[in-house]
């Protein structure tokens, strides 16, 4: 199965004080590593197997189009004004080829072979989500601060790699959407399931499976959380403390 992959590679409305920092007003264009942040993953979908077409999605792709590597496979395309609505927008194009891999362009530390892990534990599912335990995270990175979702089978972190098996997914969006400001807050999208689904979370009587599986049958669709192997999967760069962590892990020092 060959798959689209699309690198979300837009920006928050008004200034980017994390981007300043680094002498730019667009996120994806923070060097890390010596290069553009955006570059990194698109380099790891480009070596992917599992991987066709590259979509870049930015309010200035044609900024973003220097400093990207040559390669017939890579497109650029406008944005909408938030991640709902584009990929609503994607979902409603006839000129995609699914199934769709999404990413995102802070995503610096991705590796192809992380790429074709998620894309096989994913090739059955209407909607699948990458995610990273806590366990592995913390015994790789004990200093490394990220967003954690406690189940009755552990804390997990999301690893920014999401797949949506066809257009039949716009669901699911809309339903990201009544959220999509709180995206930090995973619980506020377990409570659209009910109170027994939250409180089952909150006391950790459910596995992350079961709330895929309550998830998937209000949608009508098959979910699922891929668990990847390389806990670096779960960092991305949103922050300087970020910045530095990843700066630190491809000097060898972290």
């Amino acid at each position: 199965m060959t798959y689209t992959a699309i690198v979300l590679a837009g920006s928050r409305p008004g200034r980017d004080a994390f981007a300043e920092q680094f002498g730019t007003d667009l996120k994806a264009l923070i060097p890390v590593g010596g290069e553009p942040m955006v570059v990194r993953p698109v380099k790891a979908l480009l070596a992917s197997k599992s991987v066709g077409d590259v979509i870049i999605l930015s309010q200035a792709p044609e900024r973003l189009a220097s400093a990207l590597p040559s390669d017939p496979r890579l497109k650029m395309r406008v944005s909408g004004a938030t991640i709902s609505s584009t990929m609503l927008e994607l979902c409603n194009d006839p000129t995609i080829n699914w199934p769709v891999l999404v990413t995102t362009a802070d995503h610096a530390l991705l590796g192809s072979a992380t790429v074709d892990e998620f894309c096989a534990g994913a090739a059955s599912a209407d909607l699948a989500v990458g995610i990273v335990g806590k366990a592995a995270l913390m015994a790789r990175l004990p200093a490394s601060k990220r967003t954690w979702l406690n189940f009755r089978d552990g804390g997990f972190t999301g690893a920014n790699l999401f797949v949506l098996g066809s257009p039949k997914v716009a669901p699911a969006i809309e339903l990201w959407r009544s959220v999509e400001q709180d995206r930090k807050k995973g619980w506020k999208l377990i409570a659209l399931l009910g109170p027994a689904a939250l409180l089952g979370t909150l006391l950790r009587l459910l596995t992350i499976d079961d709330v895929l599986a309550r998830l998937g049958r209000k949608l009508a669709l098959t979910i699922c959380a891929v668990r990847l192997s390389n806990p670096i999967a779960g960092v991305d760069v949103d922050k300087a403390e970020d910045h530095a962590l990843a700066e630190a892990i491809l000097a060898g020092r972290a």
